[in-house]
């Protein structure tokens, strides 16, 4: 359950439309993309910040670095155990986006446990978002809690950890009758149930285990957050994301798709040179940069591949081969440039099919060519990153490429 928040997505007046359009009719971006590349840098520095809370041993910090694509024993892991580990409010930045900050709060279950003094002792106001996470039932601490965050018009969300447990022991208590489906509906109406009975009306509990976010209800969980939050930090919270299933891919796909358009219209705009062999002229820094943040976002990037192939035991020569695009480290200012000559070849068609997807553009002036030139570049290397990360995944979970 949560509080409502807004729903964003980038959105720019009638006369931002209208100016962007003579722009590109008159050649000229400058003014127009200076207004877009302050959009584009929030977008891409946005804070986001989650905080982990429930009781010893629910499994909080192992959620916590599950979010953050590490197991408990990996270097900068939030620290593990059956007691409580966490005193303080703890950040952890997440390893590739350090503007996503994930917070291992203190436990709630001490017996003079009070919310209000809790929220305030853990600085309520700097968190975007709370997970309350239980690994047994849901308690009076945990309800309390709930209704201290609504009355204060912050999104919460409720999480039952360790599923899997409770489906082994399930398993292995009565073999012949066990139905993982079944098992896991009691959970969740037993959570709901007690829920209920705390005053909570109309709960939502997501079913998770930390040690396999593939699994359950973390998909739903993201997409309730994709509702939910603004759009910059929504944006945050999908590129942040672990690769651990195709779904996640395409989220990531989608959002990187959306905000494309940005990124050519500043590129195009603001400290562009001409590029030899072609009639546009663009920033290869930045569209370098965008590269790179397109593979490190799928994870493929020297470090993320190695982690990978370390979790699934796995030599990372067979992940590096079947990807076919080039790593993070790869992408250099003279790779945009053949990229971009790749593109501007299709010049006699890429003027109807890239102007026609974004209909704020107007005629094909030379700021326009140079538009369409260069989101045609980075659609096609994100399509094709895209599809090496699909590769890895099902390389090293053995995954059905159809799912």
């Amino acid at each position: 359950m949560a509080s409502q928040s807004s729903e964003g997505i980038i959105k720019l007046s009638r006369e931002e439309l209208e100016a962007l359009k003579a722009a590109f009719e008159e050649g000229n971006l400058t003014g127009v993309a200076s207004r877009l590349q302050e959009m584009l840098e929030s977008l891409e520095s946005i804070q986001l910040d989650m905080g982990i809370t429930g009781e010893t041993g629910a499994g909080k910090s192992s959620f916590v670095n599950a979010l953050r694509g590490l197991g408990d024993e990996d270097v900068g892991a939030a620290r593990t155990g059956v007691v409580e580990t966490t005193r303080e409010p703890t950040p952890y930045q997440h390893p590739r986006y350090p503007n996503v900050t994930i917070w291992d709060l203190p436990g709630i279950g001490t017996p003079d446990f009070h919310p209000d003094s809790y929220l305030e002792q853990v600085g309520f106001s700097r968190y975007d978002i709370f997970f309350i996470i239980a690994s047994h039932c849901f308690t009076a601490n945990h309800a309390a809690l709930a209704r201290h965050i609504q009355a204060m018009d912050k999104s919460f969300y409720f999480v039952r950890s360790k599923v899997d447990v409770d489906l082994d022991s399930s398993l292995r208590r009565r073999p012949s009758s066990y139905s993982e489906v079944g098992v896991l509906q009691e959970i969740r109406q037993n959570c709901l149930e007690g829920l209920q009975a705390q005053g909570i009306r109309s709960p939502q509990v997501f079913l998770l285990s930390a040690f396999d976010l593939s699994k359950y209800d973390f998909h739903l969980l993201g997409e309730t957050l994709e509702r939910e939050l603004s759009y910059h930090k929504r944006h945050a919270f999908l590129m942040a994301l672990p690769n651990i299933s195709l779904h996640i891919l395409e989220k990531k796909k989608a959002a990187m798709l959306e905000h494309m358009w940005l990124v050519s219209t500043v590129a195009c705009g603001i400290h562009a040179t001409p590029i030899p062999g072609l009639l546009i002229s663009c920033d290869v820094d930045v569209l370098a940069r965008t590269l790179q943040g397109y593979c490190k976002g799928f994870g493929l990037d020297d470090d993320s591949l190695e982690k990978l192939a370390a979790q699934m035991g796995q030599p990372v020569e067979q992940m590096k081969a079947v990807i076919k695009s080039p790593l993070a480290k790869e992408i250099s200012n003279i790779l945009v440039v053949q990229l971009l000559l790749q593109a501007g070849s299709e010049a006699p068609k890429l003027a109807k099919e890239v102007l026609s997807s974004v209909p704020l553009l107007g005629s094909l002036a030379s700021g326009a060519l140079s538009f369409a030139t260069t989101y045609k570049m980075l659609r096609s290397f994100v399509n094709a990153v895209a599809a090496d990360a699909q590769r890895v995944l099902i390389k090293a979970f053995n995954l059905d490429a159809k799912k």
